[in-house]
Parts: structure tokens; sequence; C-alpha cells
């Protein structure tokens, strides 16, 4: 599996949040020596000025380096490889160069939006290759010629094997929100996907959080990489406010939310639960005290989430009651509330859930419903990202 020349699990393990000496930082679109369609595709899309991230990434992305890149939520990650992507094409040639893999169908779908936007102008052809839709258009649309395939892992493993998307011609393998993908639930099919690739690929990694672990694997397929990181207490949501709303019982939450819910349609809300059960249970259990509400999980058809997320983005639901399938990337402008029902299973999820208010420097309200049993929980995730989460104001309203 290890390329030649790969770092060792050892050589990474004193790297831990570190950006890498030699990477430069550069101010504007302008001065990357983009494409002229491409430049005019991102100034089109509403970008002025690259973030941070954009700032040192895109360069050693488009020189062909591998590249590690990790920064907080709603900082313009997929633009960032989304540009670098466009960049490398070779419109000319209408085949397969770039494959994007990400944990959710709805992430695979976004991207291929961002994508697709930015290249307005170019011509490019970019197929979005994700399970529970039809197989044949699947096969129609890669015969035809796609220069990005963005995708889910088992889907994408499926067209490689059945010789419908040929990988002869890739160059690049972007993994976004990495950890996730080389978490247990899609590690072996990642490297399915891995083995199939041309050797001298060049791979991305992208995500919000990268822990160590993950890290360390990535020394098994990838080469020198230069790693583009931000220091974990900066992963602290600026511009974000975080509560905390004590219940005593779970029976407790429920009125706690039905007390919240005119404060929710103010804006857009997002209500995370930890199961998808509980997303159902609760989703009629508002419904039925005449509350208006929408929801999605992973075991609904494809169908019906395209819809649900449609109607959301359009404003047309205001509020949101999901798994943490949703946690990930999803960016809907007008969100700025996001309520935890349950508190994240880890870590990690947390910063991912509240990072869906506020993208990008906007203002943002988190409020977490918390057990008695849940306060350590809490107090760890306060530590853990160095942040303050206080107890809910009477004025939550105001500050929306």
């Amino acid at each position: 599996m290890s390329r030649k020349g790969a770092p060792t699990a050892e050589d990474l393990s004193n790297v831990e949040f570190e950006t890498s000496e030699d990477v430069e930082v550069i101010p504007s679109f302008n001065a990357m020596n983009l494409k002229e369609e491409l430049l005019r595709g991102i100034y089109a899309y509403g970008f002025e000025k690259p973030s941070a991230i954009q700032q040192r990434s895109i360069k050693p992305i488009v020189k062909g380096r591998d590249v590690i890149a990790q920064a907080q939520s709603g900082t313009g990650k997929t633009a960032t490889f989304s540009i670098s992507i466009l960049q490398s094409l070779d419109t000319s040639l209408r085949e397969t160069q770039v494959l994007c893999l990400s944990p959710t169908r709805e992430l695979a779908v976004q991207i291929q939006k961002v994508i697709l936007a930015l290249g307005d102008l170019m011509n490019v052809q970019c197929h979005v290759c994700i399970g529970g839709t039809n197989l044949g258009e699947d096969i129609r649309k890669l015969d035809y010629g796609q220069h990005i395939v963005s995708g889910t892992p088992g889907r994408v493993f499926d067209m490689i094997k059945r010789r419908v998307l040929r990988t002869r011609a890739i160059k690049m393998l972007v993994l976004d929100e990495a950890d996730e993908m080389l978490n247990k639930g899609f590690k072996e099919q990642i490297y399915d996907v891995y083995r199939y690739l041309p050797p001298a690929t060049q791979v991305v990694l992208i995500s919000a959080t990268l822990p160590h672990e993950i890290l360390e694997m990535t020394s098994k397929f990838m080469t020198d990489p230069i790693r583009i990181l931000v220091k974990r207490d900066e992963l602290t949501l600026e511009g974000i406010k975080q509560f905390f709303v004590a219940v005593e019982r779970e029976e407790w939450k429920f009125d706690t939310l039905c007390d919240l819910y005119d404060t929710l349609t103010i804006t857009q809300a997002v209500i995370f639960c930890n199961t998808k059960r509980k997303v159902d249970w609760l989703t009629e259990k508002m419904r039925e005290a005449n509350f208006t509400v929408s929801s999605m999980h992973g075991d609904m058809p494809q169908k019906e989430r395209d819809e649900i997320m449609k109607e959301f983005r359009a404003g047309q639901s205001r509020v949101l009651i999901t798994t943490d399938v949703w946690a990930r990337g999803i960016d809907v402008q007008q969100v700025s509330l996001v309520i935890n029902y349950d508190l994240p299973n880890n870590r990690e999820l947390y910063i991912h859930r509240i990072g869906r208010s506020g993208r990008f420097g906007r203002k943002g309200v988190a409020i977490n419903f918390v057990k008695s049993d849940d306060i350590r929980i809490l107090r760890d995730i306060e530590q853990y990202y160095s942040t303050q989460i206080d107890e809910m104001p009477m004025n939550v309203a105001d500050l929306i």
C-alpha cells in the first residue's frame, strides 16, 4: 500500500498541529496565476478575497503536492479544493481526472454544485456518483465522459469495478471530511478505490478535525505531504455564541424546545439528535403540538432527502430536525441557530454541528440541552476547544 518515500508513522508522530514551514501565503485570487475563466467564475460566485486556508492551500495543490489541510468549519474548504481541481484540469481531455470522495450524499452533491458554479465558464463536466440513485443514469453520464467525479465511496467503487468509471487519467484524489472517511466505516472502501488509481495520483485531505491517529494513517497513501493545519484552539468558532440549558430529565427537553420555537423561526434552525429514531419521534411530537418542522436522516430514501434539503435551502421550512448525517459541510446560508437536543457522542462532532451556523464569519448561536449526567461531557468539550459555554440568557432571541 505504501508508496515509495512515504514518511513512516514515527515521522508523523511529532507533527501534531503545525503548518509546514514552506507554505506561502498568497493574498489575492489575482496573484494565484489562475486561468482567466476560472478567475471570473470565482468572482462571479461572490468570493472577493481568499480565506486563510485558500491563501495557503491552493498553490501547493495546483503544483501537484500531496496536501493535508485543516481549517475551521465555514472557512471555504470546499472552494479551496474546487478551485485547485479546476485549475489543474485539462478540459480538452474528456476523461475523469479528479475523484472527490465524501462521507455523505448531500455533501457530494454540494461539492458538485460548487465545482459547476466556479467552473461555469470552463465547460467542465462534473458528475455526482452516490448511492440511492439510478445506476443506469450513472453509467450513461460516466460513458459520456466526466472531468470530475464527486461521490460517496461505495457507489464510486462499484462504478470502478464495473469498469464504467475509468481511472487511467485520474491524477488527483480528494478526501473531504477526511477524519470521517478514514474512520471505521469507510476506511476499507477508500483503500479499495485507492488501489485502482494510477500510482502517481496526488492525494489531498481536507477536514475541520484531524485526530492524531488519522494523521498517522496518512503515511500509508501520501508522499511527503505539505501540512496546512490550524491549531486546535483556533478551531473554536468565533462569532458563534454557545449556551446550555440545564434540563433535569429527558422529558423536559421537549417542553424547552417548544418554549424556544418562536426564537427558532426568526431565522432557520437545525436541531441535532443522536439517533434516527429520536429524529422521527421528535418530529412527530412537534407536529402533534402543531409546530411546523421538517426532518432528515440516513434511512430516508434519497429522493426524499433531496426534497427536504431543497425546501430547507429555499427557506420553505425553517426548522430541520436531523442526525449527524447533516453535521458535516452542508451550508445553508440562513442557519444561525443550532440546537443540540442530544449532546454529540464525541467532541469532534460538536464543532461540525455548531459550524452549521455562522458560516464564514457570520454570527450564530448554539444551544445545548444538558441533563445532569451530560455536564461532564459539556465541560470536556469546553476544555477541548478552549471555549466557553454559558447558561442561556432570557434574551437569546436578541442574539440571533
